[in-house]
């Protein structure tokens, strides 16, 4: 898999989290070809509020963004080779919103980047929230994730 983090925006809040490893074992769980490839980029609230504004018709800032490249809806595996980059898409991520929830949400700014990451790539992947019953699988499947997550890195450490 490969994970291109850009992080030219709070890098010294970014550097050192294991957000490649944490978007592998997302990935890895949702089943997605070892060729996946996805971007993650952290931007200022400015940034993210425009593109809230022309993607979603939102003023303001949001949290996180996905933006879906290849999918499987797309028929990805009719005629492509198992070696073919699968592009899944670009997450984009307010670590000032992050600042923001963690004492709304009780957690570390860490966790809550991991929480925003965890969330884009479900999104990537199929999941959504439009409905209450969407919203109470994809935030389960979320949570799950995070405290397996937890286990294992702690393990890994």
């Amino acid at each position: 898999m490969d994970i291109t983090i850009v992080c030219d925006y709070r890098s010294e809040d970014i550097k050192g989290l294991p957000l490649e490893d944490l978007a592998v074992f997302v990935l890895r769980h949702e089943q997605q070809p070892d060729t996946t490839e996805v971007s993650i980029t952290f931007v200022p609230d400015d940034r993210i509020a425009s593109l809230n504004h022309t993607y979603r018709n939102v003023d303001g800032p949001t949290d996180v963004l996905s933006f879906e490249c290849d999918g499987f809806d797309d028929d990805f595996d009719d005629g492509h080779s198992e070696d073919e980059p699968f592009e899944l898409g670009d997450i984009i991520i307010a670590p000032d919103v992050a600042d923001r929830q963690k004492s709304e949400y009780g957690t570390s700014f860490a966790e809550e980047i991991e929480t925003l990451l965890t969330h884009g790539l479900l999104h990537l992947c199929g999941h959504d929230h439009q409905t209450d019953r969407e919203a109470e699988q994809m935030l389960a499947l979320q949570d799950a994730l995070l405290d397996e997550w937890k286990v294992t890195y702690e393990a890994r450490r």
